[in-house]
């Protein structure tokens, strides 16, 4: 997984970024699922980098408005 900055969101276009928000979210859900069914998660610090990311991405979309 690519590490958004706000550059990266800042570059892309409108249609983009919204296929990443969804991405992302569908991503976070699952990890989401994972763990509430007594999965281990290989990567315990992967739900807070997909919030970031979801944050970083819905900033930007706000700046935009």
């Amino acid at each position: 997984m690519d590490i958004l900055t706000a550059e990266k969101v800042r570059e892309m276009d409108g249609r983009e970024r919204e296929r990443s928000l969804i991405t992302l979210r569908e991503e976070l859900m699952m990890l989401y699922s994972q763990q509430t069914g007594g999965g281990i998660s290989d990567n315990p610090a992967k739900a807070k980098l997909l919030r970031k990311q979801i944050a970083r991405i819905l900033t930007v979309k706000n700046e935009e408005k």
